[in-house]
């Protein structure tokens, strides 16, 4: 790879801490990583089977007590001295003037505008550029930084390493996560932090076989959990944490698909953070061809409903057969109470008539039976 296609290339790791030994068995436990001599004086490289994933220090003695454990990332150029003015004229600073390590590289320690500390890097001639070929475990595959100002912090990167953007994602009340692409590829991320007393920041994942399993270790080791294990969209779990001197670091299990499947595209086995995976799960889901079938809450639920229906136009139909016969009732009952009075009403001359007629017959009655006793008389007094 030439130097002029690293530029802008996550290319090396480095761990600075305060203790290498404590850090050194740390590590080991946690990712499958080994820590060799370099060969340099008071470095040491870590190896993650045959390739470097990086490498650990000790903090200066002049350093050591303002400065914390660390991780810092380094960014390839093509011409660390170009970059670092180019940075400066942007509002970058310089912590460590550009130098040369023999057969190594060129390098420089530099901090963007709000304050996120970085280095950038030109590899040696015939030295490689540090990067393993793959997302294989045990390397480094996705990078954070938490900043005061993102969108400010990503203007400085892209116009520094020629970084594009990628999808943004509104994350509610965490804001956008402005995912990072370079060669089209996405690399990495940038958020608000959410609390701004904490200093601008990147945060490094490395990628493991069980993140649970690190987790567990790295709490058995000394190691402090900042988040997780949490399954993030697309199955991957991540663990935040510090290690046992305070540099902070995260891990990545990938999915299981990208962990089993022999096939699986670059894409698909690379590892990311929520708002990636997000992103490409979104990108490859296909429209549905028909709709999904019914679980069987929603058929109990349908089939409910349809009886209710049902019954419904039942009641109905029942209601109104009633009502008509009711109507039907109703209306003979009437002309039943209409004849029975009309009768009555026509009765009531005769009734009267024959009323008349006893009344009149009694006084001939009265005289008839005078009359009959006046002759009974007579004749007794004959005799």
């Amino acid at each position: 790879m030439s130097n002029a296609e690293i530029r802008g290339r996550f290319v090396w790791h480095e761990l600075m801490t305060t203790d290498t030994d404590a850090a050194s068995d740390f590590y080991s436990q946690v990712v499958p990583w080994k820590a060799e001599d370099s060969g340099m004086p008071s470095y040491s490289l870590w190896m993650s089977g045959k390739y470097r994933a990086g490498g650990l220090m000790a903090l200066p003695e002049d350093d050591a007590s303002a400065t914390p454990p660390h991780w810092i990332i380094y960014i390839g150029t093509p011409d660390v001295d170009g970059t670092v003015a180019a940075a400066e004229k942007l509002g970058g600073k310089v912590l460590k003037s550009a130098s040369d390590i023999p057969n190594v590289g060129r390098f420089a320690v530099l901090s963007d505008p709000q304050g996120a500390a970085f280095a950038v890097f030109t590899p040696a001639e015939g030295s490689g550029d540090g990067v393993p070929p793959g997302g294989a475990v045990g390397d480094f595959t996705w990078h954070e930084l938490s900043t005061t100002d993102p969108d400010a912090a990503f203007d400085f990167y892209a116009e520094v390493f020629g970084w594009t953007k990628g999808a943004a994602h509104n994350m509610g009340e965490m804001g956008v996560y402005q995912l990072v692409s370079h060669g089209g590829q996405d690399v990495g991320g940038v958020y608000k932090a959410r609390d701004n007393s904490t200093p601008p920041s990147w945060l490094s994942y490395v990628r493991v076989a069980d993140a649970a399993k690190a987790a567990g270790a790295a709490k058995s080791a000394g190691g402090r959990i900042l988040n997780g294990p949490i399954e993030v969209p697309g199955g991957s779990w991540v663990v935040m944490m510090l290690d046992p001197q305070g540099g902070a670091f995260a891990v990545v299990e990938p999915p299981k698909a990208a962990k089993g499947s022999a096939g699986a595209s670059d894409d698909d086995s690379e590892d990311s953070p929520p708002a990636k995976r997000a992103a490409r799960k979104a990108a490859k889901k296909a429209p549905a061809k028909s709709p999904p079938a019914k679980s069987a809450p929603a058929k109990v639920a349908a089939a409910g409903k349809s009886a209710a229906k049902k019954a419904g136009k039942a009641v109905k139909k029942v209601a109104k057969v009633v009502k008509k016969a009711a109507k039907k009732v109703v209306k003979k009952a009437a002309k039943k109470v209409a004849k029975k009075v009309a009768k009555k009403s026509v009765s009531k001359p005769a009734a009267k008539r024959a009323v008349a007629k006893k009344t009149a017959a009694k006084p001939k009655a009265k005289a008839k039976a005078k009359a009959k006793g006046k002759a009974k008389g007579k004749a007794r007094s004959k005799k």
